[in-house]
């Protein structure tokens, strides 16, 4: 009843999309991945560092895919959101660059204790500029940030098309954003799925030479962690395959994703030594 409930108001959503001038290009219930049941997603936008001015763009693309699919998505830049009491109502938590130290010690236990339970993290660019003293977070984001060259188009290599983040893009895939250098490869990790890398030689100021990802997934700690390098600019958030990008990787991340399941994707992810 729940997944007849969701394609209704997905259908629905759809309907009026086409409708909007600008947002007709939302992915359709035939094209895009959809949620097996309903779930809510906490939107997480706090700074205590560098501030993106695409921020608010993130928020209202996030909110316009989860109204479009069938899920419900919730902002807020309070960190006493994090606590296990109200972190229950939430699946996924996204962490739409942040910066700096967002959460007290505190905070960071309960939100270890969520994603202990099986829930999902979804960080977006700047998720990688955060709480450089938890170790444990830089586990699950899987890189830290380390640098960044002008804002410039460069070549994205899909190199895995059967995630539900990217299994709409082409094998390669022409797009403009700042592009981030990390301290650490995350592919050095045995348990990192990684999903897009750039190519180097397609634009300059890489410090990765030779295997650059921007874009991966894994399961950590009791729960499933994706994290797109992309997201920078506002153009970003009005871009369509940008846009099921994001929708893909919170899908993932809900572990709730019919695409998820068909790909042999367990229900209950696996546990990750800390």
């Amino acid at each position: 009843m729940h997944h007849l409930a969701a394609l209704g108001a997905l259908a629905l959503a759809c309907a009026q999309l086409v409708a909007q001038p600008g947002l007709a290009e939302e992915p359709s219930a035939a094209t895009a991945p959809t949620a097996a049941e309903p779930f809510t997603v906490l939107v997480f936008s706090r700074t205590a560092g560098f501030r993106h001015a695409s921020i608010p763009d993130g928020i209202a693309a996030l909110k316009e895919i989860g109204e479009a699919q069938g899920f419900e998505v919730v902002a807020t830049e309070d960190p006493a959101a994090f606590t296990d009491d109200n972190l229950e109502r939430f699946t996924v938590v996204v962490f739409l660059s942040t910066t700096g130290n967002v959460l007290d010690e505190e905070q960071e236990a309960a939100f270890e204790r969520f994603i202990a339970k099986g829930r999902g993290y979804v960080g977006v660019h700047a998720a990688a500029d955060t709480e450089y003293d938890w170790p444990w977070y830089g586990k699950l984001v899987g890189g830290y940030f380390k640098s960044h060259p002008k804002i410039q188009p460069a070549d994205v290599v899909v190199e895995d098309r059967t995630h539900p983040s990217t299994a709409h893009l082409p094998e390669r895939w022409r797009r403009t954003d700042e592009w981030y250098n990390y301290r650490e490869n995350p592919r050095e990790s045995e348990s990192i799925r990684v999903l897009m890398h750039l190519d180097t030689e397609s634009y300059d100021g890489s410090e990765m030479p030779g295997d650059h990802p921007i874009a991966w997934c894994h399961q950590f700690g009791g729960g499933r962690a994706f994290y797109t390098g992309g997201g920078h600019t506002s153009e970003s958030f009005r871009d369509p395959d940008f846009r099921r990008h994001l929708l893909g990787g919170m899908l993932w991340a809900s572990g709730h994703t019919e695409h998820s399941r068909a790909n042999g994707e367990s229900e209950t992810p696996a546990e990750e030594s800390q």
